[in-house]
């Protein structure tokens, strides 16, 4: 009976509008026109970069003047001068290079040692968290690092980039606690038919994971793609130089002659080149982004850390 009724009342209920008091429309309005100004003022520079990256070189108004160019007056000239430059299409390889062989060492790495973690079972298994948690608290500074790498041979190779930081503690931790939500039934059922531990991180967890994997997968992309640090310490041979090396070379001015031709400035202007190659430089994470986004917040609510 009770169910029947709140079955007929459920239409009736959902037709009547929730009357606002005036402090929510207040509230309401001060948060749309808050919203509106951090929405202005992350459009704003991204604008500005576009139109000043397509800006012609016989340009004379103002940087205001730029931003309302007309479509029809832009011009391709940075773009083309960057891409038609070998040390541009090269410093852009490397990076590709970087953030694939980054993401796939990383969560190579990471999962394995996530669901070693989440293992109830496993012997010793606070002592192994508070290791692992060591690191993140305690950083071994910058020599030491830098003499591991050297000691290894991974100088001037492009895997010194992407190496160190194959595992990140934080990464580690939220992919952790992902991996403690999963039913431990689903987990115990596959141990009893006889799979193996690794049968059961390749079969039962990771096809409930996809969320955290691509959100992690993420987290790792960005930080490879604009590793700047890494690239200046241990990559001294200008051939392996990322975008953020070439980027900053362009960006301050010096060395430019190492890795852009003169002939790339000879039909835009310099200013034009510079913002053409920042805008670049985004358009992977900016391609990539709408992909993983369905994954992004269930990933990072799902395995946000407990207390």
């Amino acid at each position: 009976m009770n169910g029947n009724k709140t079955r007929h009342l459920k239409p009736e209920m959902q037709n009547k509008k929730v009357r606002l008091s005036r402090a929510d429309h207040t509230f309401n309005v001060v948060v749309n026109v808050f919203m509106v100004i951090i929405l202005i003022a992350i459009v704003l520079p991204l604008w500005s970069t576009i139109t000043l990256s397509f800006r012609p070189i016989d340009f004379a108004g103002s940087n205001l003047d730029g931003m309302f160019l007309p479509p029809w007056d832009w011009s391709t000239a940075a773009y083309e001068s960057l891409l038609g430059n070998n040390g541009f299409i090269l410093a852009f390889f490397n990076s590709f290079k970087i953030l694939v062989g980054g993401v796939f060492c990383a969560l190579f790495l990471t999962i394995p040692m996530a669901y070693v973690l989440s293992v109830q079972s496993l012997p010793g298994r606070k002592i192994i968290n508070m290791i692992v948690i060591i690191p993140y608290v305690f950083n071994v500074g910058m020599i030491p690092a830098y003499l591991l790498v050297k000691d290894i041979g991974l100088l001037n190779h492009l895997p010194a980039v992407f190496l160190p930081g194959a595992i990140s503690t934080y990464n580690c931790i939220i992919m952790r606690q992902f991996f403690v939500g999963i039913p431990g039934e689903l987990k115990e059922s596959a141990r009893i038919d006889g799979c193996s531990e690794m049968q059961v991180l390749f079969r039962i967890v990771l096809p409930l994971s996809k969320a955290i994997v691509m959100t992690i997968g993420l987290y790792y992309g960005v930080s490879f793609w604009n590793d700047f640090f890494n690239a200046m310490l241990y990559l001294n041979n200008s051939y392996l130089n990322p975008l953020p090396i070439l980027l900053r070379n362009i960006l301050i001015g010096a060395g430019v002659n190492e890795n852009l031709e003169v002939s790339a400035f000879a039909n835009a202007p310099i200013n034009a080149i510079k913002a053409a190659s920042v805008f670049m430089s985004a358009i992977p994470m900016v391609i990539a982004y709408p992909f993983i986004q369905k994954y992004f917040t269930k990933g990072t609510l799902l395995g946000s850390v407990k207390g």
